[in-house]
């Protein structure tokens, strides 16, 4: 499949991927190697398709007609989330296309930066799995506040896959959401393999949302179970009240991006909800 024809079949301008991965290279040179050596937190075999410098992966995407996508660095340990923000801040700078990544820490400082990139950053990024800590930990107490306050999206990897830690799971989220009821997240990769639960959560709370990065797809579904075809009618549902996201991991995947695309149309949920998660969703919660 190609995506520029996939996009141009479904009457859109192009693809807008809300989970995408530009890293300082020294830092994805790290992220590379955990994938190369099946690391404990990938826990199989993940023979990387795209191992480009920045210009060529920007160059990729643009080729495949993706007209929006995202950075999302993530901290792996403390002191290190302004670094990578200021990094994202200059790729996207430098790359029209590129939303303004950030992401934060629970750190003593995290309020204070949070607040002071509140205006700048469109997205934020937080993996729990790679940070290893809980989203209900208290110095991150006062920073999802301020999110929650400006309304600005942060894709959240807290679903158990692909290997499971003490801090994943649906369980955290709903009590932050119970906290902060008005914040708004985007579960990254559906929430596998919790897909029920966190489908749930999503329908539960007007400003929580899903991506689509690598959930469908063949490669996760020998990894993790395929999706309940139960739950299709429902994951239908919210896509067209805006609140399903394409997601990709570009460039961070064992497969051409393309089978994304091709695992989302053989859901057989309609073009106008391909349209919604391709393009129009993500369009407005970027703008």
């Amino acid at each position: 499949m190609d995506p520029r024809a996939f996009a141009a079949d479904l009457g859109l301008p192009g693809l807008q991927d809300l989970h995408t991965h530009f890293l300082p290279p020294r830092v994805m040179a790290k992220v590379r190697a955990q994938f190369d050596s099946a690391g404990p937190l990938i826990g199989r075999p993940w023979p990387l398709h795209y191992r480009d410098e920045d210009d060529a992966l920007v160059e990729t995407l643009r080729s495949y007609g993706v007209r929006r996508f995202t950075a999302l660095p993530y901290a792996h340990r403390p002191g290190m989330a302004e670094f990578l923000n200021d990094w994202a801040a200059g790729f996207a700078a430098r790359v029209p296309e590129a939303a303004v990544c950030g992401t934060l820490f629970p750190e003593p400082d995290v309020a204070a930066y949070v607040r002071s990139r509140s205006e700048t950053v469109q997205v934020w990024k937080v993996h729990v799995q790679v940070g290893a800590f809980t989203v209900t930990d208290p110095l991150l107490d006062e920073a999802w506040g301020i999110v929650a306050e400006t309304g600005t999206p942060v894709v959240l990897h807290a679903g158990s896959g692909p290997v499971p830690t003490e801090h994943t799971g649906p369980g955290p989220v709903a009590e932050l959401l119970a906290r902060h009821p008005r914040l708004r997240l985007v579960i990254a990769h559906a929430g596998a393999p919790e897909y029920a639960e966190f489908l749930s959560l999503a329908e539960c709370h007007e400003r929580v949302a899903l991506d689509t990065t690598m959930a469908f797809t063949p490669f996760f579904e020998e990894m993790g179970g395929a999706y309940p075809t139960d739950l299709l009618p429902r994951l239908r549902d919210l896509g067209l009240a805006g609140r399903v996201h394409l997601g990709s991991d570009f460039p961070n995947i064992p497969y051409p991006y393309a089978v994304q695309l091709e695992s989302l149309a053989r859901l057989g949920l309609g073009e106008k909800w391909l349209r919604a998660v391709c393009w129009h969703n993500t369009a407005a919660l970027l703008d």
